[in-house]
């Protein structure tokens, strides 16, 4: 076997929005450190509609990184991927949960009422996934055990709607 890396890709949604706080972190030379120091190879960064945009780069001792704003096989590029870093919507979340991918959910603070970190908050408290905002990104990927997280299996939806009815002031049945 010459020298040659097993390819661990990190992608990285934000969906149809623009968070350009998610993408601006994953860009920073802290959250690539964090990333390399856990064996990841490559960081592939779907940014919608933001306007910020990450530095490509390739090479040994650097992550490579690509980004692209859209795509139509989202569900794809979270299959082959490694980890999986992606905004607080909840389709993103469902759909990385149901494909079994580690992920790491970074809540964007700018928005307003935001229930989706609810929702984000609620599933790492299940240990379903990992809590993040843009500044703990990279203390959360240095500190994640992959290993204590718990697959989430879509069957029972009783607990959720529980605390989203608790949430809204209606009684516990």
């Amino acid at each position: 076997m010459g020298g040659e890396k097993t390819k661990r890709v990190v992608f990285v949604t934000v969906g149809t929005t623009s968070f350009d706080a998610l993408v601006k972190s994953v860009d920073s030379e802290t959250v690539q450190k964090e990333l390399l120091a856990k064996g990841y190879t490559h960081l592939l960064i779907q940014m919608g509609r933001g306007s910020y945009l990450p530095t490509k780069s390739e090479g040994d001792c650097t992550l490579a990184v690509d980004y692209f704003t859209f795509s139509s096989s989202i569900a794809d590029h979270i299959r082959s991927a490694s980890l999986i870093i992606s905004h607080a919507g909840s389709g993103s979340i469902f759909e990385t949960l149901q494909l079994c991918k580690p992920l790491i959910v970074v809540v964007n603070e700018d928005l307003m009422d935001n229930h989706q970190s609810e929702l984000a908050e609620e599933l790492a408290n299940r240990k379903h996934l990992f809590c993040a905002s843009p500044q703990t990104l990279h203390q959360t990927i240095a500190d994640m055990d992959l290993n204590a997280l718990r697959p989430y299996s879509p069957g029972d939806a009783t607990p959720v709607a529980k605390h989203i009815n608790r949430f809204l002031g209606f009684p516990d049945d």
